[in-house]
């Protein structure tokens, strides 16, 4: 992010743009959100860090940015420019580091006796290269440019034969002339769209100009910016061609009626792009040479009238509005209108429409379409024949992703593109035209081509302002102080040390995971592909590597292990199988890559692949009965007093069935007189991957004696510490563990990292040469788990007023092939599930042993879907009343009596029941009440855009757990502090450095004020600090300030009675000096404890609430986060900033569960959504255009550390809110959708959005024939 920030500075000052305020550069607001709108961050949320992008820009408003919270609100706009750091765009400018020019270089290096790497000057050398005939005719060829294609298709083998094509002058050249614009194929992605953009080519392009301008905007959406500053036009285009890859430059330009020039030997060629796209693969002696744009200005007829009109729009669809994911579909069109002033209708002369990237060989025209569009004068029975021609056309291939919802897209935007021209004798709505505008076609058209704007498909704006609002304390200072988080510069200077960070060791080797593809397999041999000369391969680690007093485990919790390496017999797709060792990280990977395994399927029972079959075949892991939740009341009663009932409703989460269609049973409302009412539904979730930004990885070094360090990037040292020892058959006391800090860990890096260091370690042990590992991200989702996937029945009664009065629940947990954590599963789901008063609540929880992958605790782990289980119970009993489900959820808020009924000593004192006030003050802080008023107006007047807004509490309960801590005050007065707490990204070392600096000041002598800069957090250490137990579960910093605080508490203590006797020597006296009369008069000054919580604080509950609105567009299924509004209870917050920053970083995680990811599985149980191509988290451009937050310090809470709450977790679960207001748009839209076929079925809000509410989920349920059916409506057809 700082390189493409630092970019873009660096761009904006080289404009002619004028000298922006002292300490502010030439950058707009909207170009730095641009500038990291494609990189990924999983723990922020963006927000902040767009703030701090923002804060350069010479159009920033100060008074927008977040940080603003942590400034004294008296202070006046220009004291808060002064606090930040003044932009000098005249000091020296940084350039890319030698050092890492040499380490680049060598990384990179080719053989040059097997490989050959050429960078002919001209064409004519060119010729020559790709015309020599190599003795040996298997010798391979490959010509590139930025050779970006690699990060799409993976190439693992290298090519005998490399031609760099980007020193040819005339395939770098860009040609403007009167009749179009010429591309040489080798200019970058970047320089055509700075072509395309060029003001003065306003001196001889006129109409087309405006084409161009918006094919350059388009391209804008390709990729990111540093991989369109490498990869060329040209490239694009081969790989359209050639692998049929979703390009979006191939719709736009064939829309266009591009040429390209080829050169095939001597030969040369001009052909039509949608030739190209046609022919044969191009062979690998062809060249591109070229691409020609025209210019649709001088292309015109003489007898064309003067007021034809020359219409170009393009369109993409995809799960990020800016770019950065490849699109479902994308489409140009490309029409030349007229208006008639008599019949005051448009027609069509000519047009292009071009299609791509919905699952076919290239991009299309629809010819059927515009031949039938051509000379006609638009209408809706024109155009409803129209559609109906492009869904004909618009055919994904079988084996397509949601193939009719990429025909719909088609539709959809053929539709946006003419329907603002057909006169509806109506008002102008839906935003196609604006509504003050003239409705007059003919005044239309005119203004449209005075506005340049025909359609609501500009590039989106990101992020408006937005408020965070924070209460301070200063009574424990300086604990409670937003200082900034420790290592917060090293990691965004890069800096910060994680281990592969670590310099690799003399003889230092490299592994990688060989890894099944089939579940339930006997595993006959593994072998290194033999047609392939693979590099630097040391040998193949498996099981029968193990020594001999060493056990076959990978990972260990209270519950059970899981092996380290598959015996004989696969358990899952995705298991380790053996471990690769190579001398670099590469050859080990394309070594793993190329391993050849035999698999015996004969006389094997079949693999358990889903819950049920789990149930059959009694499959399931056992939860001890200390761990499995109590019920609550008495179901029955309950039941008995409802007023109506839903019996035997599923929710069912499954990766296995990922491609069915949703199945919606609906039973007819029955107005019984003796008996309740009677409802039927089904619906599914999903899993999640955590996608931390890095990956699993470790460095084991052999020591001596026998012994073993390791460099772990784990949330549990600990337990990898002890895993090793009884791999390897050794003492523990012979394992070191050190963890320095965790690149986000999010629970995919407690269980899951050891194997990682275990396989490091032994592979080490057996070659005696460290052995390092750093999981490729494809290696990683296919082998990480998730979270646990399961199925939910449920019976519901309830009263009419929606007053619940029994729930009855069973839960089926996916678990995978081993147990790890899943025995927790029954307590967290219900824990989160129990924050609504159910009046009774029964349930069974089973967790299911199957063969997929070992699902293993991601953040808020059961919590997130049992908090989403109870709202689609509440959404669905308002549908069934037909009540606004914001009065039922309140209707069924706990009161303080209930809540101690459900969670028992959990409940904490009366005034620690802050909900309802966090309830109410939400309401009126987000001016709920008047914008659900305003949802409803803005429904009633848009037709192709609906929205929703949601309000949705949490109760969380956490727990406390022992935790050790060292203080060591050494003699300078410098103070290192250990804690068995792992810093993850969440601020652990920030707060332990408050409250040692906080702690320690109580011996009260000059200095200790300034305490806070001689603390230092150094490294776990699994032989320094012992039982340090597991980091997750949002307690661990309050836990490790607790051990630290009674640390320090035992220094004080000591140095007490020093401290006065040097007083009443010398007078007041200074900290310094104290610590070395401390070291000279022996007393003892390091101390080291293991707090443990006691019973009345171990565990507590955390509050809060969101308000979220949302708009869907009706015709792609794109759902945007218009606000969200949220209070949270922190407790009196140890550290507000850091709490902020994790608040809003779990409501960004949470939005990707519930609307972006999908972690899918094929038919063997083995991961499909393997990398950033398929699997798609949060970006800048998808995360809530206004996100205001409010800290509530309650402070109630005086059992536990200092007050403080956690903030790790539950704010992952009012992401749902998001989800809520989705389907509240949704609602309004199938109720639109009923009204076009004259349906009066109230039952139309009973429906299931599932999660992730993807664009084609939310594109079903709004009808993916809803332009047809408008249109059919519009024409009395219904």
């Amino acid at each position: 992010m700082c390189v493409s920030l630092f970019s873009t500075l660096v761009n904006a000052e080289k404009t002619n743009r004028s000298d922006p305020p002292t300490g502010f550069s030439k950058m707009t607001v909207s170009e730095a959100e641009k500038a990291i709108a494609g990189n990924l961050c999983r723990c922020t949320g963006y927000r902040p860090i767009a703030d701090a992008c923002k804060s350069f820009a010479a159009d920033v408003d100060i008074e927008d940015l977040g940080f603003n919270s942590f400034w004294s609100k008296e202070e006046n706009k220009e004291i808060k420019l002064n606090r930040l750091p003044l932009y000098n765009p005249s000091n020296e400018i940084r350039t890319f580091p030698e050092f890492l020019k040499i380490e680049n270089s060598s990384a990179m290096s080719l053989d040059s006796e097997r490989y050959n790497w050429y960078f002919p000057g001209n064409i004519e050398e060119l010729q020559n290269l790709l015309n020599v005939h190599d003795s040996n005719k298997w010798t391979k060829k490959k010509l590139v440019v930025g050779n970006t294609g690699t990060g799409y298709y993976k190439e693992i083998e290298s090519y005998d034969r490399y031609i760099d094509l980007k020193y040819i002058p005339e395939l770098s050249m860009i040609r403007m002339h009167e009749t179009g614009i010429e591309i040489g194929a080798a200019v970058t992605i970047s320089k055509a769209i700075e072509a395309l953009k060029e003001e003065n080519q306003r001196d001889f392009l006129t109409r087309g100009e405006n084409v161009f301008r918006k094919i350059s905007n388009h391209m804008e959406k390709i990729a990111s910016g540093f991989i369109r500053n490498t990869a060329s036009v040209g490239g694009n285009l081969v790989m359209a061609q050639r692998k049929h890859f979703p390009s979006d430059l191939a719709t736009l330009l064939l829309a266009v009626d591009s040429t390209v020039e080829i050169m095939s030997g001597p030969r040369r060629e001009k052909i039509t792009l949608e030739e190209f796209l046609e022919r044969p693969p191009l062979e690998i002696n062809s060249v591109l040479l070229s691409i020609n744009i025209p210019n649709w200005s001088s292309n015109r007829k003489p007898s064309q009238q003067e007021n034809t009109m020359l219409l170009f729009e393009s369109y993409r669809a995809a799960p990020r509005p800016l770019g950065n994911a490849l699109p479902y579909l994308n489409a140009a069109f490309l029409a030349e209108v007229t208006p008639s002033n008599t019949s005051g209708r448009i027609l069509v002369n000519h047009c292009r429409l071009a299609f791509g990237a919905y699952g076919t060989e290239h991009a299309i025209r629809a010819t059927r379409a515009e031949q039938f569009l051509s000379g006609k004068a638009l209408n809706n029975e024109v155009l409803y024949k129209a559609v109906k021609l492009v869904r004909d056309s618009v055919v994904p291939e079988d084996g397509t992703v949601s193939p009719a919802y990429r025909s719909s897209l088609a539709v959809g935007y053929l539709f946006e593109f003419f329907s603002p021209f057909i006169d509806t004798r109506d008002k102008a709505i839906d935003g196609f035209l604006d509504e003050s505008k003239p409705t007059s076609l003919v005044r239309a058209f005119k203004s449209a081509e005075n506005q340049d704007q025909f359609h609501l498909n500009n590039i989106p704006t990101l992020l408006s302002s937005a408020k965070q609002d924070i209460e301070f304390s200063r009574e424990n200072y300086p604990v409670g102080e937003p200082i900034s988080k420790s290592g917060a510069s090293l990691q965004a200077s890069g800096e910060a040390i994680y281990v592969d960070d670590i310099p690799s060791p003399t003889n230092c080797l490299h592994g990688a995971f060989i890894y099944s593809t089939k579940p339930l397999a006997r595993v006959k041999s593994i072998s290194l592909e033999p047609k392939q000369q693979l590099d630097g391969v040391v040998g193949v680690i498996s099981s029968r590597d193990i020594p001999e007093a060493g056990e076959n485990l990978g990972s260990r919790s209270m519950f059970g292990g899981e092996l380290l390496f598959a015996n004989d017999l696969t358990d899952s797709a995705g298991q380790r199988i053996a471990l690769v060792v190579a001398d670099s990280q590469k050859h080990a990977n394309i070594a793993a890559k190329l391993a050849v395994v035999d698999y015996g399927l004969e006389d094997q029972e079949p693999p358990i692949l889903s819950v049920e079959e789990a149930v059959r075949r009694s499959s399931f892991y056992e939860v001890p009965p200390f761990l499995y939740p109590k019920q609550v009341g008495d179901v029955s009663k309950g039941m008995a007093e409802a007023d109506h009932k839903i019996i035997s409703a599923k929710v069912i989460n499954t990766l296995i069935f990922h491609y069915l269609n949703v199945c919606v049973c609906i039973m007819d409302h029955l107005s019984w007189t003796l008996m309740p009412s009677f409802h039927y539904v089904q619906f599914k979730l999903d899993s999640q991957y955590y996608f931390y930004m890095e990956t699993q990885t470790a460095l084991a070094v052999p020591d001596e004696d026998n012994c073993m360090v390791v460099y772990s990037s784990c949330q549990c040292p600990e337990f990898a510490h002890s895993v090793i020892a009884k791999c390897l058959g050794i003492p523990e006391h012979n394992v070191r563990v050190i963890t320095k800090r965790v690149g986000g860990g999010f629970g995919g890096k407690a269980l899951k990292a050891i194997p990682v260091a275990t396989a490091c370690a032994l592979a080490a042990h057996k070659l005696n040469r460290p052995v390092r590992m750093y999981l490729d991200r494809k290696t990683d989702m296919i082998m990480a788990g998730g979270r646990h996937p399961m199925r939910i029945t449920y019976n519901v009664g309830f009263k009419s007023d929606g007053k619940i009065t029994a729930l009855e629940l069973e839960i089926l947990v996916d678990a995978g092939m081993s147990v790890d954590l899943s025995a927790l599963m029954p307590e967290t789901i219900l824990a989160t599930l129990k924050k609504y008063d159910f009046g009774a609540l029964s349930f069974d929880v089973k967790v299911c042993k199957t063969s997929n992958p070992s699902r293993s605790a991601m953040r808020a782990p059961g919590e997130v879907q049992g908090s989403y289980i109870a709202e689609a119970v509440i959404e669905h009993i308002a549908s069934f009343l037909s009540l606004e489900v914001d009065s039922v959820r309140s209707r069924n808020l706990h009161t303080y009596n209930s809540l101690r009924l459900f969670f028992e000593q959990s409940a904490g004192e009366v005034q620690e029941y802050t909900l309802p006030s966090i309830w109410d003050n939400l309401a009126i802080s987000s001016s709920f009440n008047q914008r659900t008023q305003t949802v409803k107006e803005f429904n009633r007047s848009s037709r192709w855009r609906k929205r929703g807004i949601s309000r949705v509490p949490i109760v969380y309960k956490v727990a406390m757990r022992p935790t050790p801590g060292k203080v060591s005050i050494l003699i300078d007065g410098s103070v290192a502090v250990e804690v068995g707490g792992i810093e993850l990204g969440q601020g652990l070392w920030t707060k332990v450095k408050q409250m040692a600096a906080f702690a320690l000041a109580s011996i009260h002598c000059e200095g200790t004020e300034d305490l806070l800069d001689k603390v230092r957090v150094i490294q776990g250490d699994t032989l320094s600090v012992i039982q340090g137990g597991l980091t997750a579960g949002s307690t661990t910093s309050e836990a490790s300030c607790a051990a630290v605080k009674l640390c320090c508490d035992i220094l004080v203590e000591r140095l007490t009675p020093l401290k006065e006797r040097l007083e009443q020597q010398m007078g007041p006296i200074k900290w310094e000096m104290l610590v070395f009369q401390g070291h000279t008069q022996a007393v003892n000054m390091a101390a080291s404890t293991l707090y443990v919580p006691d019973l009345p604080s171990m565990r507590y509950l955390n509050y809060g609430a969101a308000v979220s609105e949302a708009k869907v567009n009706l015709l792609t299924g794109e759902t945007t986060i218009l606000q969200v509004d949220m209070i949270y209870d922190c407790g009196q917050s140890l550290n507000p900033a850091v709490d902020l920053g994790q608040i809003e970083g779990a409501f960004v995680q949470g939005i990707g569960f519930f609307m972006l990811e999908e972690y899918l599985l094929n038919s063997d149980g083995l991961v499909i959504s393997e990398g950033t191509w398929t699997y798609k988290i949060p970006s800048l451009d998808t995360i809530p255009k206004q996100f205001n937050v409010k800290i509530m310090n309650s402070g109630h809470h005086k059992n536990r550390v200092l007050s403080s709450k956690a903030s790790g977790e539950p704010p992952l679960l009012l992401a749902v809110s998001v989800h809520s207001a989705a389907r509240d748009a949704i609602k309004e839209a199938k109720a639109q959708l009923l009204s076009w076929s004259g349906s009066i079925d109230k039952s139309s809000s009973i429906f299931n959005l599932d999660v992730p509410a993807t664009m084609p989920v939310v594109k079903e349920l709004c009808g993916l024939d809803n332009v047809e059916c408008y249109l059919e409506w519009s024409l009395g057809k219904k």
